[in-house]
């Protein structure tokens, strides 16, 4: 059993409990709203009302940084095409929201599992089960990001809903150290996240329904970011063109049915027409939208396309200029 002495002497050691319950005081996500003390007493419907209510602020919290956003996205953009990867860094629900990102990359842009990173504190398997303690860690973090080789190309992401868990300012800070572009995404203000990177994304969404369940608001918040994030930069990649998905790695049937409908939307093609470009060019759409609206084989629609560092617009402007 604890005694009273003991309790005290606790709180009032550094890093303490006592300690960290007042900087968790301090966090609007972590903030105790009265008016839902007795939620639980509320019927069903009721109470997904309430929560249907409060997930409707997210999109307006997100519109107040969209420049800042923006600005992020443009200067990852610029790493990635010199050959930079982009690297999420987090713990616990922050931390899969970026493997869930990451995983979405090459099945949607067909890109290299090593461009888009994920990384959770405590390793994979706490993408199912917390790991103790590796949240608190930034060794952690600059281990994780030393076992990738990490570059002066790289963007590395740290996401944190607080904006003051170790694993994800840790990260930031020994990426730039390297010379990396930092972003550091949290939902609170003033957050030692943002200011450890170069690229502060404060997306400040209020206290949640259930006191400090980050998986909330904060987490829809942090999903919708990271939607962004990763998603345009591959559009200001040339990944896409117009709204499709040209890089799409046709891997199963679905996907398969998908590249066809994305060849014909893009070409107006007869459907003979499309299976000879898509088996002219292995499969591979974008290169099979070239050789029908340019008019080109394969070979050199992959020719044209490595040219244009993959733009499919920039490849068919080349075609047109010949």
């Amino acid at each position: 059993m604890t005694s009273t002495t003991d309790a005290n002497a606790d709180e009032a050691t550094p890093g303490g409990y006592g300690e960290l319950r007042a900087q968790l005081a301090t966090l609007t996500t972590e903030a105790f709203r009265p008016e839902l003390a007795e939620i639980d007493q509320l019927p069903t419907g009721e109470i997904a009302r309430i929560m249907n209510g409060e997930d409707a602020t997210v999109p307006a919290a997100v519109a107040e940084k969209l420049p800042q956003i923006a600005a992020a996205i443009d200067a990852t953009a610029e790493r990635m095409a010199r050959g930079g990867r982009l690297i999420y860094a987090g713990a616990g629900t922050a931390g899969r929201l970026g493997v869930l990102d990451a995983s979405e990359c090459p099945p949607t842009f067909n890109t290299d599992p090593s461009e888009v990173i994920g990384l959770i504190a405590g390793g994979p398997s706490a993408m199912v089960k917390a790991v103790e303690g590796a949240e608190d860690s930034k060794e952690l973090a600059a281990a994780d990001l030393d076992a990738l080789g990490l570059t002066a190309d790289d963007t590395v992401v740290g996401i944190s809903a607080s904006g003051r868990t170790p694993y994800a300012i840790g990260a930031v800070e020994h990426a730039r150290t390297e010379g990396a572009l930092t972003l550091g995404l949290s939902c609170n203000a003033d957050s030692a996240l943002a200011a450890a990177a170069e690229h502060g994304l404060e997306i400040v969404v209020g206290p949640e329904l259930l006191t400090g369940s980050t998986r909330l608001k904060a987490g829809t918040a942090q999903k919708l970011v990271l939607n962004m994030i990763s998603t345009i930069t591959m559009i200001r990649l040339g990944k896409t063109y117009g709204n499709l998905m040209v890089d799409v790695r046709a891997s199963n049937e679905k996907l398969r049915a998908r590249s066809r409908r994305i060849v014909s939307l893009a070409t107006g093609a007869s459907d003979q027409e499309i299976e000879a470009a898509l088996a002219a060019t292995d499969g591979e759409v974008k290169n099979a939208i070239l050789t029908i609206l340019g008019g080109v084989d394969g070979p050199t629609a992959a020719t044209l396309l490595a040219d244009s560092d993959g733009h499919l617009r920039a490849a068919l402007a080349a075609v047109r200029t010949t």
